[in-house]
């Protein structure tokens, strides 16, 4: 074969059908828009467009939201890790990262992170930096004689995940809210019982040591008055006789 005999695959290249051209060339006169109308002008779109009536994409309900801050990752399984260590375009014996990984081919695309998933199996010992992983491929790296290791979290970052946002938070801190309201009223309503039963056995305390006061203080007067009272005279027995 030679140059000037290469040919492209018969069908790869169409010859664009040229419009106005004569009747003969069957796309003459209207160039195959017919006569008048909004569909004949040039810069008219009509898609979506039902004659006025309701069309469909209004016709259908809203689904969810897109979430503008959301984070994409790149999905790694410990399968294509062994089979790149296989091949020899990872060194197990140097730290797994990104670069490492996007050098390997494994990774092409632009992500936020990488993701570790447990498809397949791993033999190699491996140390690998991640964004995030399974619990399963964390225990079978660490089975393997490797390691894991995410990146530190930023200082005084909050677990937002823990925490969650939106909606959800502020139902959850209504909850905990509701939750510390009643804890505290049960809590100042078993103080007050406490306080109310304290104060009525102490009322009872000192009812009975003043009656018992009371009760000590009449018995001696009365053994006083018994001692200081002169002795009575022996009473003479009446005889029939009189």
């Amino acid at each position: 074969m030679r140059l000037n005999e290469l040919r492209d695959i018969a069908g790869a290249r169409v010859r664009r059908k040229r419009l106005g051209r004569g009747a003969g060339s069957g796309k003459g006169g209207t160039s195959g828009r017919g006569h008048k109308g909004q569909k004949s002008r040039s810069g008219v779109s009509l898609a979506g467009f039902e004659g006025g009536q309701m069309p469909l994409y209004r016709r259908l309900p809203k689904r969810g939201f897109h979430n503008l801050f959301r984070k994409t990752y790149a999905e790694v399984n410990l399968g294509r890790l062994q089979k790149a260590i296989d091949a020899g375009k990872l060194d197990a014996k140097k730290p797994v990262d990104e670069t490492a990984l996007r050098t390997a081919g494994l990774i092409n695309k632009s992500f936020d992170g990488v993701k570790l998933l447990a498809k397949g199996e791993i033999k190699a010992k491996l140390t690998i930096e991640v964004a995030g992983a399974s619990k399963t491929a964390v225990a079978a790296v660490e089975k393997a004689g490797g390691a894991v290791i995410f990146p530190p979290a930023a200082p005084g970052a909050k677990d937002q995940k823990a925490e969650g946002k939106g909606k959800a938070a502020r139902k959850k801190a209504a909850k905990e809210k509701a939750a510390g309201e009643k804890s505290a009223k049960e809590k100042s309503a078993k103080e007050k019982s406490a306080k109310e039963k304290a104060a009525k056995e102490k009322s009872a305390k000192e009812k009975s040591a003043k009656e018992k006061s009371a009760k000590e203080k009449a018995a001696k007067e009365k053994s006083a008055k018994e001692k200081s009272a002169p002795p009575r005279p022996p009473t003479r027995a009446k005889t029939t006789g009189e």
